[in-house]
């Protein structure tokens, strides 16, 4: 009835919404509070924190500060007293501080909303899920560790 309507035109069932382009960087901009995480705990042991050190910190809502220039990020994650800045370019190797501390060579490349490195075996993938959620996951052998911040 409604292709008689229209006259005939062929139905080819591909979708053919095409969202706006925008800048996937500068949303990526912003204060998020860490709310929830899973495995926490055991993925800690296993990339070498001590008991000690995992019970401080298993607690406390970290804050996630991401400043964004272009394809330069500053990620500051602050907990409790602890304070930790890394400074990288997009597809360009650097220094980065690991959880343990200890400072690595890696890349970070972006892939859409998701920004992807591996450190020391380690791979690390944050994506914006939606403009005030980040989720964070980390992978190191079988066990996965996954961190959701959202925007303040």
């Amino acid at each position: 009835m409604i292709e008689e309507a229209f006259g005939a035109f062929k139905r080819d069932h591909t979708p053919h919404f095409c969202p706006p382009p925008r800048s996937v960087n500068m949303s990526f901009a912003g204060k998020f509070q860490l709310e929830s995480q899973e495995n926490f705990e055991p993925f800690m042991r296993a990339i070498g924190l001590s008991d000690d050190l995992i019970q401080k910190g298993k607690d406390i809502k970290s804050i996630s500060e991401i400043e964004v220039n272009g394809d330069h990020f500053k990620v500051t994650v602050t907990t409790g007293t602890k304070v930790m800045v890394n400074s990288f370019t997009l597809g360009q190797e650097g220094d980065l501080e690991m959880l343990t501390g200890e400072k690595v060579k890696a890349v970070v490349r972006q892939e859409g909303n998701k920004l992807i490195t591996s450190l020391k075996g380690i791979e690390s993938v944050t994506e914006l899920v939606d403009p005030n959620t980040i989720e964070s996951t980390m992978t190191v052998g079988g066990l996965k560790y996954k961190r959701i911040s959202k925007r303040i």
